[in-house]
């Protein structure tokens, strides 16, 4: 899919490069600047090649230890980016740079130059990103932030086997397939990959966005849990403010009371 992109667009990237400077695994801002045809943006320089050099260079899938701490990066950055109301919308294994070739480099999440900001019960309507990682709900034209985690989930799919969940020769075909087939968990490797994982994939791509994991979620589950990991205090800080907006009247004045007690 391609998509023109205008002077207010790349405006946009920088305003949402500015409103998202301070997590790690982001892409350095510095500067912008523009002329009367141009706009230029300075950006730290990233010289460990992209994500999907690193998976081609191992045989196009990675060991479910590296798969692991590949995947707890993007959430985390991408946790971080919802928190500040930036969908990506072109989540893919070229859009995450390492910033040496050493092998505990650490990625950084670029381009986002078809990202946008969203308010908590907005939903978007024009169909971007890439054909093999968009979500079912882009293709119907109502989507959020899940769309985001259903790319991570493709992503973690390909790290795992190395191979897309869903493949065809034209791009109908490919929105064909995300529509309608399921990922395939059967043929090798996923034999020999553990149950943990598989599951934390399908959890990632379930077509019903409202069923999807959040980043947060995601972050706590098992196959990611028993790696030395804490959840970013922003993230617990967020998933409790929705808990809590979330209930009654009545439980909200009884959590009160609960909190002034303590």
């Amino acid at each position: 899919m391609t998509t023109p992109i205008s002077i207010e667009d790349v405006r946009r990237e920088v305003k949402i490069l500015k409103a998202l400077s301070g997590h790690k695994n982001l892409v350095k801002f510095y500067d912008a600047c523009e002329d009367e045809l141009n706009v230029y943006i300075v950006m730290e320089l990233c010289e460990g090649g992209e994500l999907l050099d690193r998976i081609l260079s191992r045989g196009g899938r990675c060991t479910e230890e590296d798969a692991k701490a590949i995947v707890i990066q993007i959430l985390s950055v991408m946790g971080f980016c919802h928190l500040q109301g930036v969908v990506h919308r072109d989540l893919k294994p070229e859009n995450f740079l390492f910033t040496t070739r050493d092998e505990n480099a650490t990625m950084k999440l670029i381009d986002f130059g078809l990202s946008d900001f969203i308010k908590p019960d907005e939903r978007l309507s024009d169909i971007v990103g890439s054909a093999y990682y968009v979500a079912p709900e882009v293709l119907h034209r109502s989507y959020s932030m899940e769309a985001d985690i259903w790319s991570i989930g493709v992503i973690a799919y390909i790290l795992l086997c190395g191979s897309r969940p869903f493949w065809a020769r034209t791009e109908s075909g490919i929105f064909h397939a995300v529509l309608k087939a399921d990922p395939n968990f059967d043929d090798p490797p996923w034999p020999d990959v553990s149950p943990g994982a598989k599951d934390f994939v399908k959890r990632l791509l379930n077509k019903d966005y409202r069923k999807r994991m959040t980043a947060a979620q995601a972050l706590t589950h098992p196959w990611l849990r028993d790696e030395q990991w804490q959840i970013p205090l922003d993230i617990l800080i967020y998933k409790l403010v929705k808990s809590y907006l979330r209930c009654t009247p009545l439980k909200r004045a009884a959590l009160k009371v609960y909190a002034n007690r303590y």
